[in-house]
């Protein structure tokens, strides 16, 4: 991971250089500068600088990975990369009801509200539940 945290650690370089430039730059404006912009460069910021200490922080606790090394081949890094889900139709449901109670909410329709949550619950649990029953159960 190492790799990783070297490339997040130039974006977050790269963009606290920018962050001020941005500011000072549109602070001269006649309109007294963009807050927005200004205040999105900054959270993208934090955002970067929070991936380079996740990644540099497991890099450190890792074993070394073929990709990380000059001298690493492919041949390596072959084996087994863990479990990986098959398809599912919970998420769906789930980012249904989740649209539906957005929308319930933008109309004040609270009623709606209580549907979307009961039923975004329900798939929310089905979504957690899923490797438990049925097909792909452990």
């Amino acid at each position: 991971m190492k790799a990783e945290a070297w490339m997040f650690a130039i974006c977050t370089v790269f963009l606290v250089l920018i962050t001020p430039t941005y500011w000072l730059v549109t602070s001269a404006s006649e309109e007294g500068g963009d807050w927005t912009g200004t205040s999105a460069l900054t959270m993208c910021t934090l955002l970067t600088a929070m991936c380079t200490a996740y990644l540099g922080f497991h890099a450190k606790r890792m074993d070394e990975r073929p990709e990380d090394r000059k001298d690493g081949e492919i041949v390596e890094g072959a084996g087994e990369l863990g479990f990986f889900p098959p398809y599912s139709w919970w998420p769906l449901w789930a980012a249904a009801t989740a649209a539906l109670m957005v929308f319930s909410i933008a109309m004040a329709a609270w009623w709606l509200t209580i549907m979307a949550a009961v039923l975004g619950s329900l798939a929310l649990c089905g979504w957690i539940f899923e490797y438990y029953r049925g097909e792909h159960a452990h």
